[in-house]
């Protein structure tokens, strides 16, 4: 059975190239951050700051973008968000300056949270089975870009360029994508139907509402913590090299990979809970397993033992985020944009204050102390997760 009907396939298939960039777009960072400190001269708590500069833009980003697809659509809202792209990738780390860098990579984080929120949306008006299937599939290409960026680096760390090289890369991609937009379908995409006022707000009296918005709050600041301080991690506590640890990040997004696309593939059943559950417990150990790692001596054969249990976190991370949203999108039928903006919204102020979170207990007891605070949250993501499956099929409203 296809992923998506017929009529949809080109559309489709732009989203999932777009979203492979934005996969890159986002995880760079951790790959490059042992460079960043060592030119720049920035701290861990400098380094937070810059990072969560980004998760800014990208929650206000995420928040704003559900209501700017109802009032100017899903095309307009795209074509913005791969515009500021263009513009933060193409300008970031052009200095060493602190606040400059702030500002572009609050650009990069807002543009990320527009088509995170316009992909999503787009790709539940075109999941009309509702399986959960295309939505699972189209984050394996946010796997993909993940995975491919930390290698790139890995390349030019070998051939001894530049890091920022990989920002240019990205950035003209992006070029090529504001083009693209302007000729993509978006009209195949149907519209929510309309709902009174007082039907709209009770959807902050739903529990699956607020618990979409934890559940992705929780995952994408662990998520994204371990992947941006991975390389750091293996770098500083395992002696690894920085081609080494830039691998560790994409060995992460590979696990991700792997059951992004797998599951959609070879998995053809609907038990989207039983997934989530699943998944959540097998991220939630693998996270708690990384941490403990970093705790003990053991030299090389304790790296390989880290270096599996990254492998472990990163495919039990896999399909959370997006059975997160068909949840959410399934609970409301006729507010799908603005639900998952919401459920976004977590996801976006998860990714900022984690790394206030990170740097600070890093700087003061160290990165593995750091990944103990990642280790605590992965189970606070795991009970959200559950009680969210409870609440989302209760059909409460």
């Amino acid at each position: 059975m296809a992923i998506v009907e017929k009529k949809f396939q080109g559309l489709y298939t732009s989203f999932f190239s777009l979203f492979i960039f934005i996969g890159m777009s986002m995880t760079v960072i951790g790959a490059v951050l042992p460079q960043v400190l060592a030119d720049f001269g920035w701290s861990y708590l400098v380094a937070g700051i810059v990072i969560a500069a980004s998760s800014i833009g990208y929650f206000l980003a995420t928040f704003f973008a559900g209501y700017l697809i109802k009032s100017i659509g899903i095309a307009k809202t795209t074509f913005s968000g791969v515009l500021m792209l263009v513009i933060g990738l193409m300008l970031f780390a052009s200095t060493s300056a602190v606040l400059p860098n702030i500002l572009f990579n609050f650009m990069i984080g807002v543009g990320q949270g527009i088509i995170e929120l316009a992909v999503n949306y787009g790709t539940t008006r075109m999941d009309t089975l509702g399986t959960g299937r295309a939505m699972n599939f189209m984050h394996g290409a946010f796997s993909v870009g993940a995975v491919v960026g930390p290698i790139i680096v890995g390349i030019l760390n070998r051939a001894q360029m530049s890091w920022i090289i990989i920002y240019r890369i990205i950035g003209a991609m992006f070029i090529v994508f504001a083009i693209m937009t302007l000729k993509l379908p978006f009209n195949l995409l149907q519209e929510e139907d309309e709902e009174d006022d007082t039907k709209k707000t009770s959807l902050v009296r739903h529990t699956a509402y607020w618990l979409g918005f934890f559940s992705l709050l929780l995952y994408v600041g662990v998520e994204l913590g371990i992947s941006n301080w991975m390389a750091e991690y293996f770098f500083s506590i395992f002696g690894a090299s920085s081609s080494y640890a830039s691998f560790m990040v994409s060995l992460f997004w590979g696990g991700i990979l792997v059951g992004r696309i797998g599951i959609p593939v070879f998995y053809k059943g609907d038990n989207n809970g039983a997934l989530l559950t699943l998944s959540g417990l097998l991220m939630t150990i693998s996270v708690i397993g990384l941490t403990v790692v970093g705790y003990l001596s053991g030299g090389q054969s304790l790296r390989i033992v880290a270096s599996i249990f990254v492998a472990l976190a990163g495919l039990g991370s896999a399909v959370i985020y997006p059975t997160v949203v068909t949840f959410v999108s399934s609970a409301f039928p006729n507010d799908q944009s603005v639900a998952i903006g919401f459920a976004a919204t977590g996801g976006g102020i998860g990714s900022f204050v984690f790394p206030f979170i990170m740097s600070s207990v890093s700087a003061s007891h160290g990165i593995v102390a750091g990944y103990g605070v990642y280790a605590i949250f992965s189970i606070f993501c795991f009970v959200s997760c559950v009680l969210l499956i409870r609440a989302a099929t209760k059909k409460e409203i």
